[in-house]
């Protein structure tokens, strides 16, 4: 009978009797076919585009026999397939490494399937007689050792979003260092899970806390709303002025200077009073009418907010002369002097007084009262007395400004006086300094 091959590795299958003389010479052919099939390397060129056909041919040795196919270096540019022979059966390792472009290569039997590649790697397969099957490592069984495991070999890509769980992570294996800053969002902290003895002194700043209804801002005698938290939940400006009044200059007239509001001043109050008008004298020798009263001076208190820096000048009236008896009429007083505080107010000075005429004439006209004049933000308020002073234990020390002085008499018929001078001007100031 004449040989047959085997189907796998094509081993020529000798009859008994036959080949006499020759018969050594093929058992080593068919050992060099074996050796080729367990350890043979072969390099194969593709061509990119087309089909390399690996052949097994019948009792000798041939390419798609070898272990180990490596692929020459090449660029694979369009869709290539390299085929193994249909109906064997045997273990291959393919060796792309050398690829550009390496997933443009199929490698799978003439008839059936395979594979395409992923990446120039090395890959293991084998044929089951009817297609060609990729080995891969997520196809294999038993297990990886930690020990067998590089520390760098597992990286961040590696690991599925949801691979790792809770009962994976020991209690202490997270420590600040492993925490990426930000990592760590709101909604994976429990409601419970920050006490107060978590929270470090001072670690609260104010950019941490929530905003309430009180607008930012400087408030005067400021009326405030406090919460149970001790946060200020209103605020709004309290009355002119404020409680925290100190003293800061008098000046009584005639004087003038410049006024510069202490440098933590926000308010200042001004009590001022303008000069009063001289009263006229009597008619003089006597046995006539009286002389005219002088003119009060303006007088009144002033509130004024103050804007830093605040300087003006300042100017206090002197009171009106008094008018002396004259024949046939008593002479007039003057008009006081006018007290003000440059671009706040301006209060004006009484007139004075006219003086008395002859025997059976009216009294002396008495002078006009002064007037006030302020300029905003500044406001007047109209004060009950023109008194200034204090009483002291062992008698009366009272004075007062901005009166106007009595008019002159007749004491007898051949006697009359001179009016009074009318009383000085005066400019107190007292200021809110926050204190």
């Amino acid at each position: 009978m004449t040989s047959s091959y085997s189907t796998d590795l094509k081993l020529e299958l000798m009859v008994t009797g036959e080949n006499a003389g020759t018969w050594g010479d093929k058992t080593n052919t068919n050992l060099n076919v074996i050796q080729q099939a367990i350890a043979g390397f072969e390099q194969v060129t593709l061509s990119s585009g087309g089909t390399l056909a690996l052949v097994m041919s019948d009792g000798a040795l041939s390419n798609a026999r070898n272990m180990v196919i490596k692929f020459a270096t090449a660029t694979i540019a369009a869709s290539t397939v390299c085929t193994i022979p249909d109906s064997i059966e045997k273990f291959y390792i393919f060796d792309a490494t050398g690829l550009t472009n390496p997933t443009n290569l199929t490698i799978k039997t003439a008839s059936g399937t395979g594979f395409t590649l992923d990446a120039a790697k090395i890959y293991a397969a084998y044929s089951d007689g009817t297609n060609l099957n990729e080995i891969s490592l997520d196809t294999l069984g038993g297990t990886v050792a930690a020990a067998q495991i590089a520390d760098s070999a597992v990286t961040t890509a590696k690991i599925a979003d949801d691979a790792v769980t809770s009962a994976k992570i020991a209690d202490d294996a997270v420590v600040a260092a492993g925490i990426a800053d930000g990592a760590v969002g709101t909604a994976a902290i429990a409601d419970t899970a920050v006490s107060t003895a978590k929270i470090a002194d001072d670690a609260v700043t104010a950019d941490k806390l929530a905003n309430t209804a009180v607008t930012a801002g400087s408030y005067s005698s400021a009326a405030i709303t406090v919460d149970a938290q001790g946060r200020l939940t209103a605020a709004a400006d309290g009355a002119g002025g404020g409680a925290n009044m100190v003293f800061k200059q008098v000046n009584a007239g005639p004087s003038s200077g410049t006024y510069t509001a202490t440098a933590n001043a926000n308010f200042a109050g001004i009590y001022a009073y303008a000069g009063g008008g001289g009263g006229g004298g009597a008619y003089n020798p006597g046995a006539g009418p009286g002389g005219g009263n002088g003119g009060n001076g303006a007088f009144g208190f002033v509130s004024k907010p103050i804007t830093q820096p605040f300087s003006q000048p300042f100017s206090v009236g002197a009171g009106g002369s008094r008018g002396n008896p004259q024949n046939p009429r008593g002479n007039a007083g003057s008009a006081g002097g006018t007290t003000s505080l440059t671009n706040v107010f301006s209060f004006t000075a009484g007139n004075g007084g006219q003086g008395g005429s002859w025997h059976g004439q009216p009294v002396g006209n008495p002078g006009n009262n002064g007037a006030t004049s302020v300029t905003a933000p500044a406001t007047l308020t109209t004060l009950p007395s023109r008194i200034y002073g204090s009483s002291g234990a062992t008698g009366t020390s009272v004075v007062s400004y901005g009166e106007g002085g009595p008019g002159g008499i007749s004491i007898s018929p051949n006697q009359a006086t001179a009016g009074t001078s009318g009383k000085q001007g005066l400019i107190l100031i007292l200021e809110n300094t926050g204190q």
